[in-house]
């Protein structure tokens, strides 16, 4: 047997109430998933421990079977294992959103989805002005950037900013949890405020005002860690060969401390303009030669943190009839069963835009196996199925008969 894991990250919603009271699963157009719901098994999964943050992070390393609480050491470090940076005793790690500012208040997270060109010529200027032998910047992906301070301490409190849009950003400025942290607590409150001076009037932020778009006028640094030790799936479940597709540096650096290959599609964007086709094509040509591999599809999750109802409605509409009927119909060819799940990581709502604890829905399809009453796919109808209420790592054991 072989796996295929389907994550639209943040697929799941709230009933909404201009919608009829409808989520954007339930609005959505998605025979090919209805049709794994009605031949496979499905329940409900808790990914967030109760004491945890929402955080994507922490919801995919649950999806496959860490003990988060164990093993987890910040966003930052699993994003400087996706990009080559080779994390020393000592060094602290964050993510580093670039974001706008619009008066005193965080208006988004992403800078507009800053492209790639622009982020990276605001990051090289910030490593310029404001980076040191203890101080360094790196690039990453469109507004997802890493900061590494050499030396610093992690007992910080930190907040995400796409939990806070229409905020104030003073209010959510990092706060030091004990003395030794207040150094370095000081030393990213100045560069937040540093950054704010220097980018308000770089010519990429007055090109991107000029044409009324949002300005990466802030740098916004969180999820502090050090270099994690994470045992790897073969160590855990046994699974000789994995690899992750994903167009998200988390998602690709958890997948390096799983032990699994990380595989690059071009045209993978993170939003729902992604190449789907190209990334359920290399999801299929990758079980020529691995036994597990996760496909990581990011827009739906964009989407709601946008609030955009009628696109994420589309991306998951796109989940369907461009990555899921390919998947299902050349596995189906293939002379070795292979297992499909299908599922979000964590809700992202419309209405709030942040991430929620909700369980979410899954479905587990192994050919040949037993069905459930469930007949199409959502946050309710899985309620039936026969999987029931499951928790972190019992998704995993599940999906290998463990």
């Amino acid at each position: 047997m072989k796996y295929i894991i389907v994550l639209g990250d943040g697929m799941a919603d709230e009933p909404l109430e201009n919608y009829g009271g409808r989520t954007p699963l339930q609005m959505a157009n998605i025979p090919e998933i209805d049709k794994l719901a009605r031949l496979g098994r499905c329940g409900r999964l808790v990914t967030v421990p109760e004491n945890m943050h929402p955080g994507s992070e922490i919801a995919n390393m649950s999806v496959l079977g860490y003990d988060v609480a164990s093993v987890f050491e910040g966003r930052g470090t699993l994003e400087a294992a996706s990009m080559g940076v080779t994390l020393e005793e000592g060094d602290l790690a964050l993510r580093c959103n670039l974001i706008c500012i619009e008066g005193e208040n965080i208006k988004n997270h992403s800078a507009g989805h800053i492209s790639n060109e622009e982020s990276h010529e605001l990051v090289d200027f910030l490593n310029e002005k404001l980076g040191s032998e203890t101080i360094i910047f790196h690039k990453g992906v469109s507004y997802r950037h890493l900061l590494v301070i050499k030396g610093g301490k992690k007992q910080m409190a930190c907040t995400p900013p796409h939990d806070v849009p229409g905020k104030p950003y003073r209010d959510y400025l990092i706060k030091a949890k004990e003395s030794e942290a207040q150094q370095t607590t000081d030393l990213l409150n100045n560069l937040i405020l540093k950054s704010m001076e220097l980018l308000e009037n770089h010519p990429v932020n007055q090109k991107r005002k000029a044409a009324g778009k949002d300005m990466a006028n802030s740098i916004w640094p969180w999820s502090p860690g050090y270099k994690p030790q994470m045992p790897t799936l073969k160590e855990m479940y046994g699974i000789e060969t994995s690899a992750v597709i994903s167009a998200v540096d988390l998602i690709q650096g958890i997948g390096v401390y799983a032990g699994m290959d990380v595989i690059k599609v071009d045209g993978a964007t993170g939003l729902y303009d992604t190449n789907y086709e190209g990334k359920a094509k290399a999801t299929v040509d990758a079980l020529k030669d691995h036994d597990l591999i996760y496909l990581h599809i990011e827009a739906s999750d964009e989407a709601g943190h946008e609030g955009n109802v009628e696109l994420k409605t589309k991306t998951i509409e796109y989940l369907d009839y461009r990555v899921v009927k390919y998947l299902v119909e050349e596995t189906s060819k293939m002379d070795e069963p292979v297992t499909i799940a299908v599922l979000p990581d964590h809700p992202t709502p419309c209405a709030t835009t942040v991430h929620t604890k909700d369980p979410v829905p899954f479905i587990i399809y192994k050919p040949g196996g037993e069905s459930d009453e469930v007949e199409a796919y959502d946050e309710f109808t899985v309620e039936k199925g026969s999987y029931g209420l499951i928790h972190g790592a019992d998704f995993m054991k599940a999906l290998l008969d463990k």
